[in-house]
C-alpha cells in the first residue's frame, strides 16, 4: 500500500465535566503532538449552539493552533460559507495567511452547521446554500491579485491565494470541486452513504485549474486506537453515545466511555448512530493498520482526515500516536 498522508480533524470537543477553555488548551496540545508525529494538516470545523464543541469561532481557533505550532498546516474543515459574507472570510483567512504564511488551508462547506433556530440567530438565509457556488467564486476573486479599477478588495487577502478545498457529504460538492479544479474532502466520518459516488463524480469530471493539475481527494475516517481491541472498543463508546445523542436531537458534552454500550441506546438509536459511524476503524495497532489499509485500497483516496473523538485527552493522544506508527506515516 502506498504511503497516504494523514491529517487530523478536531471538533474541539468539550468532555463532560470540562470547560471550553480546557478543550481549547487540549486542542493546542494535541496539535503540537501530531505535528511531532508527522501529520500533514490540523483542521477545525465550524459548529454553532453545541455545548460539546468549542470551534464556533473557527478562524480564532485556527490562529490559536497555528500560533502554537510551527510546521503543520492548520485550517478549516470547514467554514460554512453561507453563514458568512465571502469578503469577511477572505479578510480572516488573509490575516491568518499573513501571520502564518504557507500553512493555512480553507475548506468550505454549504451546510449550516447548526439547527434552524441557530440559523436565524446567525442571520443566515435558510436558502443561502443555493448561492454556495457563486460565493466560492467570489471568495476566489477576493484572494486573487487586485484588478485595475477593482473597488472592493480584501485587506489582507488580495493576492494571497489561500488554498481552497470543497467539503461535502454528497455528489453536489464533488461536482463543484471538479468544475472549479479544487481539492475535495468527503465527510465520510459522519455521512458515509455517498462516499463512492462522490469520489467517482469528482474524478470523472475534474477540470485542471491554477490551483490543482489533477484531482486530489481526501476522506474522513473515524479511528479509535488503543493498545488492545477491547480498550479501543470501550473508548469508541464515547462517539457512539455522542451520535446517539444526535439521533435523539439532544447534543451535549462529550460523554465518558461506558462498559456496555447496548445498555445506553435502543435498537433504533443504535441503527441510526452506527449508520453515521459506519466508516470507523477501532482496535489495536494491528487492527488499525489493517483497517486503514483496507479503506485506502477501497477508496483510492490521496489523504485521510482522521477523526478521534475520545473522552480522555491522554488516550486521544495515544490513539493518534498509534495511527502514526501503523496507519500510513510509518509505512
Amino acid at each position: 500500500m502506498p504511503v497516504v498522508p494523514l491529517s487530523v480533524l478536531d471538533l474541539v470537543p468539550v468532555p463532560d465535566g470540562a470547560t471550553p477553555r480546557e478543550a481549547l488548551r487540549n486542542s493546542l496540545d494535541l496539535a503540537r503532538h501530531v505535528e511531532a508525529l508527522g501529520f500533514r494538516r490540523y483542521w477545525i470545523a465550524e459548529h454553532h449552539n453545541m455545548p460539546g464543541i468549542s470551534g464556533a469561532a473557527t478562524s480564532v481557533v485556527i490562529g490559536h493552533v497555528a500560533g502554537g505550532t510551527s510546521t503543520i498546516r492548520v485550517g478549516a474543515g470547514g467554514i460554512m460559507l453561507p453563514n458568512h459574507s465571502p469578503i469577511v472570510i477572505a479578510e480572516q483567512f488573509g490575516t491568518l495567511e499573513s501571520l502564518y504564511p504557507g500553512r493555512i488551508d480553507l475548506g468550505l462547506g454549504r451546510a449550516p452547521g447548526s439547527d434552524q433556530a441557530t440559523t436565524r440567530a446567525l442571520r443566515r438565509d435558510p436558502a443561502g446554500g443555493s448561492e454556495f457556488p457563486h460565493d466560492v467564486q467570489e471568495l476566489q476573486a477576493f484572494f486573487a491579485p487586485v484588478e485595475p479599477g477593482q473597488r472592493v478588495q480584501a485587506v489582507p487577502g488580495s493576492g494571497l491565494n489561500v488554498p481552497l478545498w470543497i467539503l461535502g457529504s454528497s455528489t453536489f460538492g464533488a461536482q463543484l470541486a471538479a468544475y472549479l479544479g479544487l481539492p475535495y474532502a468527503f465527510a465520510s466520518h459522519f455521512a458515509p452513504d455517498d462516499l463512492e459516488a462522490a469520489l467517482a463524480a469528482y474524478r470523472e469530471r475534474f477540470q485542471p485549474s491554477a490551483q490543482l493539475d489533477e484531482p486530489y481527494a481526501m476522506a474522513g475516517l473515524n479511528v479509535i486506537a488503543a493498545d488492545t481491541d477491547d480498550e479501543a472498543r470501550r473508548l469508541f463508546t464515547t462517539p457512539q453515545q455522542a451520535f446517539r445523542n444526535l439521533v435523539r436531537g439532544t447534543p451535549g458534552f462529550l460523554p465518558a466511555p461506558v462498559d456496555d454500550i447496548d445498555e445506553h441506546w435502543s435498537p433504533q438509536e443504535k441503527a441510526g448512530a452506527m449508520r453515521m459511524l459506519r466508516r470507523a476503524v477501532v482496535g489495536s495497532p494491528a487492527t488499525v493498520r489493517a483497517g486503514i489499509e483496507a479503506f485506502v485500497a477501497e477508496t483510492g483516496v490521496d489523504e485521510i482526515m482522521v477523526a478521534s473523538n475520545i473522552f480522555d485527552h491522554a488516550a486521544r493522544k495515544r490513539s493518534y500516536a498509534i495511527v502514526a506508527e501503523t496507519g500510513g506515516l510509518g509505512l
